[in-house]
């Protein structure tokens, strides 16, 4: 679903007055249209965000519905995925890695890692509780936080889209650094989420 658009139309108007060179992004690109997919539950949406690491979309969506086509169709519970056979995983495409990663998710959260409850907290403590689960990175609670949560101030400085856009867009030699990134975006508060979706739309027209 859609962000509220008059949030949205507002976070556009302090970036083009935050800094020059987003403007220009933001003019060739158009209103933004950020979305977030509250569907399935955070599980499921953290399932889905360990599937998808370090592969193309594609790929990870056709696992995704392999996936879900082991449990009648359905995004997979916590009981689904212990439940599950390894080789059952390995056939849907998982990894040995994703595998562990999924086990780990789904054993903590039955042990009693309350995702709702987590889902409500500040950013950096969401980020620090997801992060115990292996397999689970920032880069991961952090798409977690702007496409589940609709956080709108997150910058993931790690994400190599956001790194390429940031390259071309003001004209470096090389991929920046985490700590130029975030010194540049300091203006961009409180609406980076909003301007990673833009440079993400300057790149290849993603997100």
């Amino acid at each position: 679903m859609p962000l509220d658009p008059a949030v949205l139309r507002r976070a556009a108007g302090h970036l083009r007055r935050a800094d020059p060179v987003l403007a220009g992004i933001i003019r060739s690109v158009g209103p933004c249209r950020l979305r977030v997919d509250r569907c399935g539950g955070p599980f499921g949406a953290l399932v889905e965000s360990i599937i998808y690491q370090q592969i193309t979309g594609r790929a990870a969506a056709t696992i995704h519905q392999r996936l879900c086509a082991l449990f009648e169709n359905r995004r997979p519970r916590a009981a689904d995925l212990l439940g599950a056979s390894d080789e059952a995983l390995r056939q849907a495409g998982l990894s040995r890695q994703k595998i562990a990663a999924l086990r780990d998710l789904a054993q903590k959260v039955t042990s009693g890692l309350p995702l709702g409850y987590v889902a409500r907290l500040p950013d950096e403590e969401v980020i620090e509780a997801l992060t115990s689960v292996k397999g689970i990175g920032r880069w991961t609670v952090e798409m977690f936080l702007i496409f589940r949560l609709g956080r709108l101030d997150v910058l993931p400085v790690d994400d190599y889209g956001v790194r390429k856009a940031m390259q071309r867009a003001y004209r470096k030699r090389k991929l920046p650094k985490a700590d130029w990134m975030t010194r540049v975006a300091e203006p961009w508060r409180p609406y980076r989420s909003v301007a990673s979706w833009y440079l993400w739309r300057s790149v290849d027209g993603g997100a």
